[in-house]
């Protein structure tokens, strides 16, 4: 389980293309005190650590993963959102992410507001019944509030803290993203549907 809250932009510093590939993954974390087959979620994909070498840990990544993520895309220096799981202890400063993600969507723009940038944002049709104004919404592994929906899209404010702290600060029109709705949305559209409501 994981809260959306990033704690450090990696950097892909080499691929083993195979059937599954291998991504090696330069990271600050303290590499020492995590364990081979521990999860880190990478742009929100939560992957596990299947070697680890100095500031470098490797992750493979299926190809059921790379179908329904972002994964396909990553090469040699893209940059990745990473958080480690929630321990107990540990604040609560986003909402619950499990890092498995729903589907991939568009950034369709990208205007400054004030200090913030406005990013507005095109999810696959399937997943709009579940973003709401004011609701929670996963991008790349990053807690946000939907600030409000439109026909086929919606917006996120990005503030110039999360601009520094998250591939955010990179993104254009055009992009790629992973998204996971809110699991609670996910949940009661399927209790309603259970019922015939």
């Amino acid at each position: 389980m994981f809260t959306g809250i990033i704690k450090d932009i990696g950097q892909i510093v080499a691929v083993t293309p195979q059937a599954d590939p291998i991504y090696s993954i330069r990271t600050r974390f303290p590499l020492a005190q995590i364990e081979l087959g521990a999860s880190i979620a990478c742009n929100g994909v939560c992957l596990t650590v299947i070697r680890k070498s100095g500031d470098v840990f490797d992750v493979q990544v299926s190809g059921e993963t790379l179908s329904k993520t972002t994964a396909a895309d990553w090469g040699r220096d893209t940059r990745l959102n990473l958080e480690r799981p929630l321990q107990a202890g540990d604040e609560f400063g986003g909402h619950m992410v499990s890092g498995h993600v729903d589907g991939v969507a568009i950034v369709a723009s990208r205007v400054p507001e004030g200090d913030s940038v406005r990013f507005t944002i095109k999810p696959p049709e399937a997943l709009r019944k579940f973003i709401a104004p004011k609701g929670s919404v996963t991008l790349d592994g990053v807690s946000l509030t939907v600030n409000e929906v439109v026909s086929d899209s919606f917006g996120v404010n990005i503030i110039p803290h999360t601009q520094q702290e998250t591939n955010f600060g990179f993104l254009q029109p055009g992009d790629r993203l992973n998204i996971e709705v809110d699991m609670m949305a996910r949940y009661l559209d399927r209790l309603l549907e259970q019922r015939g409501l």
